[in-house]
Parts: C-alpha cells; sequence; structure tokens
C-alpha cells in the first residue's frame, strides 16, 4: 500500500471518517494506532511481531532508565536496548552482507567454504522505526525531556502510518506532546495537507517514475557501457530520480498527517541549491542528517576536540550513514565521499577564515560553489545507485570519457534535462524559503488551478508503478 495507489485512498478516507467521529481522544488515538498496524501489515503481516517487540521492550527499558537513579543500572538499560536495536538491524539488513563479505575474504586467504544462503526478508522501514524508538531510549538516557504518558501514546509515536516506513524520523519532543490533547483540524492545516499530497505524488508518479527512472534504468541495469553524454544523462536522471522520489514521500507523509492535525518535521530544503557540502546536508534528509549529528557526531567529540579528531568524527559519521542505507559496502564509499567532501570544505573554511578572503562575498564564487557541491553530489550517487563496484567504475569511466557507444535517445534525453534544469532552478532561487511561504504568495485562483493541472497529469500518467526507493532502506 502506498501513497500513490488507489488502495491507500480508500485507506485513508476510511481512517479519516472514523478519525472525525465524536469519540474520545483515547479512543481516537487507538483508531490511528490499529490503522497505522494495518497499513504495515499490509506488506507483510508477520513483521508486525518484530515491530510489537521493539515498542513494547523500549518503553518498559526508557522507562526503568527514566525511574533509575543508580548510573550503573541505568547504563545496563541502555545497552540492553542498544543490542536489541542495533542488533535486529544487523541480523535483518546486514547478515547477508557480512556472510558474503566472510566468504569472499575466506576465499581470498584461500579456503574452501561453501557459499551460503541468506534467505531473510528485510522488514519494510525497519531503518526507520528503530531509529525512532531508539532515539527515545537515548533521550531517557540523557533526561532530555519527559516520557511518554503512556505506551498508548509511544506506539503511535513509533508506528504512526504516515512516517512509519520512510520518514521523516520523528523526534519523541516533536510528537508526544501533540498526544496529550486532541489537536484542532483547522481549514488551512487540512488544505494545505492536501496540497502537499498532491505536490508529493506529482513528484513520485510523474517526475521521479515518469520521467527520470526509466533513462536511469536504461542506463544503470543495462550491460553495454554509454557514451560519456548518456552516463551524465543517466547520472543527472538519478540526481533527479532520487530526491523527487523521497522528497515525494516525505511532503505525502507531512500532509497525511496534516489531516489529523499531527505536525511532522520537513526533512528537505531545495537541497540542489545548497552552498557547500555541510549546507547539503542541512537540506538533504534532515531527520536523518540531525539524528546522526546529535546521537552519534557530537557524542564522539564533534568538532571540541584536535582537527585531526573533528575529522575522524565526520568520517565515521558519514560512513555509518551511508551504511545505513543499505547492505552494500557502495553505500559505504557514498558515505565515505561525503565524508571527504566535508573534511575537505572544513579545511577551506578555515584556510578562508585565518587568511580572510571572504570568498562567499566575492562576485561568482557562490555560484561557483553551488556548482561543484551539485557535481560532487551527482558523482556520490553512482555508488549510491550502482549496484556493484564494476558498474559504478563503469559508468565513472564513461562520465569521464572512456564510454561506449550505447546512447540514450533524445525523446528521453530532453525531458530529463528540462526537469534537472527547473529542479536546479527553483532551488538555488528558493533556497531560503519553504514550500508553505512559497504557495502563499500565490493567489488562490492559480494555485487552484495548477493544482488541478498536477492531479489531471497524475491521472493521464501511464506506465509502470515502482515502489518507493527508500522503501528498501
Amino acid at each position: 500500500m502506498t501513497f500513490a495507489s488507489y488502495t491507500f485512498v480508500v485507506f485513508l478516507l476510511i481512517v479519516w471518517g472514523g478519525y472525525r467521529l465524536p469519540l474520545p481522544w483515547t479512543v481516537k488515538k487507538c483508531w490511528l494506532l490499529m490503522a497505522s498496524y494495518v497499513f504495515y501489515g499490509a506488506w507483510n503481516p508477520k513483521f508486525l511481531v518484530l515491530l510489537w517487540l521493539s515498542t513494547g521492550a523500549d518503553y518498559y527499558l526508557a522507562t526503568a532508565i527514566e525511574q533509575e537513579s543508580r548510573p550503573v543500572f541505568r547504563r545496563i538499560y541502555l545497552i540492553v536496548s542498544l543490542v536489541s536495536n542495533l542488533g535486529m538491524l544487523a541480523y535483518f539488513k546486514y547478515g547477508g552482507m557480512l556472510l558474503r563479505s566472510g566468504t569472499q575474504l575466506a576465499e581470498f586467504l584461500g579456503f574452501d567454504v561453501p557459499v551460503p544462503v541468506w534467505d531473510v526478508v528485510l522488514p519494510v522501514g525497519i531503518s526507520f522505526y528503530t531509529f525512532q524508538s531508539l532515539s527515545y531510549v537515548l533521550d531517557m538516557y540523557l533526561r532530555r525531556h519527559p516520557p511518554a504518558s503512556s505506551l498508548l501514546d509511544f506506539a503511535l509515536y513509533v508506528t504512526f502510518f504516515p512516517q512509519l516506513v520512510a520518514g521523516p524520523i520523528v523526534r519523541a519532543d516533536e510528537f508526544l506532546p501533540q498526544c496529550h490533547s486532541e489537536p484542532p483540524i483547522t481549514s488551512r492545516a487540512l488544505n494545505w495537507g492536501v496540497v502537499l499530497i498532491i505536490i508529493g505524488i506529482f513528484q513520485k508518479t510523474v517526475l521521479a517514475d515518469g520521467v527520470f527512472a526509466p533513462v536511469v534504468e536504461s542506463v544503470y541495469d543495462q550491460m553495454k557501457t554509454p557514451s560519456l553524454a548518456s552516463a551524465w544523462i543517466g547520472s543527472l536522471a538519478f540526481s533527479g530520480q532520487i530526491y523527487c522520489d523521497f522528497s515525494g514521500y516525505s511532503l505525502c507523509a507531512i500532509g497525511t498527517a496534516l489531516l489529523f492535525g499531527i505536525s511532522l518535521p520537513d526533512n528537505f530544503r531545495c537541497p540542489y541549491g545548497s552552498l557547500g557540502f555541510s549546507d547539503f546536508w542541512r537540506r538533504w534528509h534532515i531527520s536523518l542528517s540531525t539524528w546522526l549529528r546529535d546521537y552519534l557526531y557530537i557524542p564522539l567529540g564533534g568538532n571540541r576536540n584536535s582537527a585531526w579528531r573533528t575529522q575522524a568524527n565526520l568520517m565515521l559519521t558519514m560512513l555509518l550513514g551511508g551504511i545505513w542505507h543499505g547492505a552494500n559496502w557502495t553505500f559505504v564509499v557514498w558515505g565515505g565521499m561525503h565524508g571527504l567532501f566535508l573534511i575537505a570544505e572544513r579545511f577551506i573554511r578555515s584556510f578562508d577564515e585565518r587568511r580572510g578572503l571572504r570568498l562567499m562575498s566575492r562576485p561568482g564564487v557562490p555560484f561557483l560553489v553551488g556548482a561543484v557541491t551539485f557535481s560532487g553530489v551527482n558523482l556520490a550517487w553512482v555508488f549510491f545507485r550502482a549496484r556493484t563496484f564494476s558498474g559504478a567504475y563503469t559508468l565513472l569511466m564513461a562520465m569521464l570519457g572512456r564510454g561506449g557507444a550505447e546512447r540514450v535517445s533524445i525523446n528521453e534525453s530532453l525531458p530529463v534535462l528540462v526537469c534537472i534544469g527547473l529542479l536546479l532552478l527553483l532551488h538555488g532561487w528558493f533556497r531560503d524559503e519553504n514550500w508553505e511561504t512559497i504557495t502563499h504568495r500565490i493567489p488562490g485562483w492559480l494555485l487552484g488551478a495548477g493544482l488541478g493541472t498536477l492531479l489531471l497529469v497524475i491521472l493521464m500518467q501511464s506506465g509502470d508503478d515502482r515502489a518507493f526507493i527508500y522503501f528498501q532502506f
């Protein structure tokens, strides 16, 4: 069941209709919780047990941490939560990868070992709800905010269906206060929620699936080597696809939550208009980047120690951020590339400050920095999308001029270039604004006509029904 399906429309209407009945707030929370379990169980009902176990264990461990005053026992409860959450991730998500890597290492050392079969299904959204639940336990350990009022509130926080399987990763202090009393559903919230859902579905079905995905698949998934131009077009197409796909999901999640009067945090803020790689990570997948900052980078020491230690903290954070995305070493390389980008940026910024050059205030420099940032992000996406190192190497060599003769047709290339150009223009122009600010400046009649046009294009869109990319994470 995805946001872009008619099944979800029926599901949402039923859930929203029941939610609007004149019932006590506790009953409405139970209704939302049951709807969330139905939503998640639509993929694979047996993984509901895993979700229940994770929710119950972290709730009671966090409660024990909050009530315990002895430091030793508080640490023990925290370690149990860390081991159970990360162990669950390691088994379901990384077990096959570790087994394959161990087998390859043994063969490299000359040992003859049978190739094992790892037939474990990855629970959808496990990385998202595990990080969300774990952040609550860590917050209780650090005494950052009061605990959940009840298991019902905590369970709803972990499993609220709009953001359950692909984020945003919501913090407890953002969600739990909204559970204390029934949030009002204003006409403005309803209208804005519908607007976000329409824009999100348009990004997903029309742009990500209709314009970008066919070109990405023709370049990345075929055996033939693409030409120089086709390799760049394929790489640019994936930059557009990954943004429109994931941003589209986030907008749908935020919009759907607003229909119930619940606010979720923004997850994207014009990332392709970034001026530097640190700026990029303040704009891309914000809920994950801030999670890694608050629960990994800062506890490691952040930038409070020596320059060497700061660089090591940055690299480790980005490497772990890379492996969070998938059980493949290509994701580690992707994270490592961004770690190197951030380290190089810190070095350049430090040099600029010592010399008093104020480079960013000079004409043309911000544009150059933006171009370099997008180019670096675009190159790193090659390792994110390629299934193997050989596939990434082939595409990178083609992008450097050592390509083949396989070409993407002009009918596919032109829409990609036009859409990427418009995307870069919009992100650069509105980099300091958000969707709501932008749309509120548009006259009502024009906004209505625009949304009607988007709906018409969505309904006319034909092609393969592709799952959201981040469902696999």
